[in-house]
Parts: C-alpha cells; sequence; structure tokens
C-alpha cells in the first residue's frame, strides 16, 4: 500500500520553510497531497486558485507532490480519499503543544490516521506565512521567503 501524507494548511503565502518540510518527508512518503484549506477564521491574502497556483510552481518538477483543497475537519478529507498521514512542521515549542493537541482529537475522531512532525531546519524557525503576508501587505521584499520557483510580481493579493 502507497504511504499518502497530506501537508495540510492555508499556505497564505507558500514559503521556502513549507517547501522544505515536503521535500524532506519525500524520503518518508511515497506521495505528498499539498492540501489547501479553506479556514473560516481566516481572511486570505490570495486567493485559493492563487495559492494552488504558487504551490504548483514550486513541485511542477516532483511527480510525487499533488496540490488539492478541502474545507471542514482535515481528518475527513483524509479519511474520504484514503490518506493514513498527516505531515506536520514544528519550528517552536508553541507549535509544538498546538499541534499535539490537535493531534490528539484528530486520533480521537479518526484512530487509522498518524500524524507525523518533522521539525523545521534553523535558520526557517523564524518564518510564518503570517509575517511574509505582512511584509508583502506593506509593499516589502519578501522574496527571500518565498519558494525561488514563485515570482511574487506574478501575483496579486485580493485586497
Amino acid at each position: 500500500m502507497k504511504k499518502i501524507a497530506v501537508f495540510p494548511g492555508s499556505f497564505d503565502p507558500f514559503t521556502i520553510g513549507h517547501e522544505a518540510i515536503v521535500r524532506r518527508a519525500l524520503i518518508l512518503f511515497d506521495e505528498i497531497i499539498i492540501a489547501v484549506g479553506a479556514n473560516a477564521l481566516k481572511k486570505n491574502y490570495y486567493s485559493l486558485s492563487t495559492r494552488k497556483e504558487m504551490i504548483n510552481l514550486v513541485f511542477k518538477d516532483e511527480p510525487r507532490v499533488k496540490i488539492s483543497h478541502y474545507e471542514g475537519l482535515t481528518v475527513d478529507y483524509c479519511s474520504r480519499n484514503n490518506i493514513g498521514f498527516l505531515l506536520r512542521g514544528l519550528r517552536t515549542a508553541a507549535d509544538f503543544e498546538f499541534e499535539r493537541a490537535i493531534a490528539q482529537v484528530n486520533k480521537v475522531l479518526a484512530p487509522d490516521i498518524e500524524s507525523v512532525f518533522l521539525l523545521t531546519v534553523p535558520e526557517h524557525s523564524h518564518i510564518n506565512s503570517t509575517i511574509v503576508r505582512d511584509i508583502i501587505r506593506s509593499g516589502g521584499d519578501a522574496s527571500v521567503f518565498i519558494p525561488a520557483a514563485i515570482d511574487l510580481k506574478n501575483f496579486r493579493g485580493e485586497e
């Protein structure tokens, strides 16, 4: 049976930290689905289609990475698609506590789905989408935090 993992997130925008987690996880999984989630609590800067297009650019030469989207609970998406693993990146102790709580709830909701955590490399531990999005909104140069395949000049936010 193929080992398939879902890497869920809003990815608004997709950062070099996200890219690094996916690339490192490819040694563990046969396929990784980057699932762009619709989070009703977040106001997105980039549209769903723009975020998916950005991620497609990053992994256009990696057939084991697929891009999808979903609404609702991540474990429900996994169950509907016969996916056994949830992939998450951890930057800080606060991330660990947050992700641990979610993983424990997910285990109750979907006992057959395992959460797998990868620590971020130290040079990416300060990068998060919220800060990068604020740089972009304010007209700053966020290119150092965005994968090289994404030229932000080609993408506009929805604001």
